[in-house]
C-alpha cells in the first residue's frame, strides 16, 4: 500500500508542481514539503486534517483517500461506519474479487433502491 508523502510525490508531479510551488500554494516552507514526501516528518509535525484538506485542493486529489492514508477517517465514512457497523465488518472481509464485484455492481445501477 502506497505511503501518504509518496502519494503526495506522485500527485505533485503528475500535476508539473515542483516541490517550491507547491509550499507557496500551501504558505509552507520548502523543507517542510521535502519531509512530508520523505516520510520525514515526526510525530508533532504530521499534517493536521485541514493541512490534508488544502493539500488536496491544491493537488486536485481525493481528500478521502489522502486522509485515509494518514490514518484518519474522514467524518462522512466515520459516521456511516457508525451507523451500520455490521456493513462495514461485512465489506472489510470480502477478498479483493468480492469486493471488486460488490463495487462494480453498486456502481452498475442495477441495485435497488
Amino acid at each position: 500500500m502506497m505511503q501518504f508523502g509518496e502519494r503526495v510525490r506522485e500527485l505533485r508531479k503528475q500535476r508539473g508542481l515542483t516541490q517550491q510551488k507547491l509550499a507557496v500554494l500551501l504558505e509552507v516552507s520548502l523543507s517542510y514539503i521535502s519531509k512530508v514526501e520523505n516520510e520525514r516528518l515526526n510525530a508533532g509535525d504530521y499534517p493536521s486534517e485541514a493541512f490534508v484538506l488544502k493539500l488536496a485542493k491544491a493537488l486536485d486529489a481525493d481528500e478521502d483517500e489522502l486522509l485515509l492514508l494518514t490514518d484518519r477517517v474522514p467524518e462522512v465514512i466515520r459516521k456511516r461506519i457508525q451507523e451500520q457497523p455490521r456493513a462495514f465488518r461485512i465489506v472489510a472481509s470480502l477478498d479483493d474479487a468480492s469486493l471488486e464485484r460488490m463495487i462494480e455492481f453498486v456502481e452498475s445501477g442495477k441495485h435497488s433502491k
